[in-house]
C-alpha cells in the first residue's frame, strides 16, 4: 500500500488511508446479526439522507429492489461502496472493508422489502404527463421537455409510489437541493422568479417559469428572495381525479432509467 504524502506550507502531512482501498474486495465474509446490524447503523448515518431509512429512493436511486442494476453482485456492490459512481451524486466511502461489508450485507435485506406499489395505468398515465398535467413544461425525459424542474428520467428508480403521489400533491414537501426557489427585484423595478442555476458573491443566473435564463450581477438587484421550502411545482390534488393520478404514478413508476 503507498503512503501519499502532501506538502502544505512547508509541512508534510500523511493523508489518512482507508483500510482496503484499491484492492479487489474478495469474497464476502459470514454475515452475523450483528453485523447486520452494525450496518443499518451505518447506512442509517451514511447513507439514507439520500436513499431513505429503508432504501425508498429519494435523492438517490431506490434500494428496495430484488437486483440493482449498477451492483448485481457483492463484490460490485463492495466496489460502488467504497468507490462511489463517476459521474452521479454517489460518492466514494472512506468506511472500513468490513463497514462497507455490513453495510453490503444490510442493503441487499432490502431488496427482499415490497415497496409500494401503483395500481394505475401508466400508459393512460403517459398521456397525462403531456397533457392534461403539462409535466413536460418543466420536466425532462430521455432529453426532452423543459428544465425548470428535475430531470425525471429515471425517477422510478429514485421514488416508489408513495413518494411519487406525496410529490404529486405535496410538492414542498420536499423540495430538491438543486432547484432552490428564487425571486429578484432589478433596480427597475422587475419581478422575476424561477430556479437558481448558479450563484456567487458577485452574480445569480436562474431559470424563470417561462423557462428563459437570466444572468444579473448583484449590484444590479434591489432584492434576492430565496425560498428553499416552497416549490414552483403546483398541486395537483384538485386538478386530477384519483383514477388520473394513480395513472400518472404508475408512469412516473416505469421510469427506470438506462438499466
Amino acid at each position: 500500500m503507498t503512503l501519499r504524502l502532501r506538502l502544505l506550507t512547508g509541512v508534510v502531512f500523511a493523508c489518512r488511508l482507508v483500510p482496503g482501498q484499491g484492492s479487489e474486495p474478495g469474497p464476502q465474509p459470514q454475515t452475523t446479526r450483528e453485523d447486520l446490524a452494525e450496518g443499518e447503523r451505518v447506512f442509517g448515518t451514511q447513507c439514507s439522507y439520500c436513499h431513505g431509512p429503508k432504501g425508498e429512493g429519494g435523492q438517490g436511486v431506490v434500494l428496495a429492489v430484488p437486483r440493482l442494476s449498477h451492483a448485481p453482485d457483492d463484490q460490485t456492490l463492495f466496489r460502488v461502496i467504497r468507490e462511489g459512481i463517476p459521474g452521479t451524486r454517489m460518492p466514494a466511502s472512506a468506511l472500513t472493508t468490513s463497514q462497507i461489508w455490513q453495510v453490503a450485507a444490510y442493503v441487499r435485506t432490502l431488496g427482499r422489502l415490497q415497496g409500494s406499489e401503483s395500481a394505475g395505468d401508466p400508459r393512460r398515465g403517459q398521456q397525462i404527463f403531456a397533457t392534461k398535467a403539462v409535466c413536460t413544461r418543466c420536466h425532462t425525459i430521455g432529453g426532452h421537455g423543459g428544465a425548470i424542474g428535475p430531470d425525471l428520467t429515471g425517477i422510478g428508480s429514485r421514488r416508489d409510489a408513495t413518494e411519487l403521489r406525496t410529490s404529486l400533491l405535496d410538492p414542498s414537501a420536499s423540495v430538491p437541493l438543486d432547484f432552490l426557489q428564487v425571486r429578484v427585484v432589478t433596480k427597475t423595478g422587475q419581478s422575476i422568479t424561477g430556479v437558481r442555476i448558479n450563484e456567487d458573491a458577485f452574480s445569480i443566473q436562474m431559470r424563470d417559469l417561462s423557462n428563459q435564463f437570466h444572468s444579473f450581477w448583484k449590484n444590479e438587484l434591489n432584492e434576492i428572495v430565496k425560498e428553499p421550502k416552497r416549490s414552483l411545482m403546483p398541486s395537483y390534488r384538485y386538478t386530477l381525479t384519483t383514477d388520473e393520478l394513480d395513472d400518472l404514478v404508475a408512469y412516473l413508476e416505469s421510469l427506470k432509467g438506462r438499466q
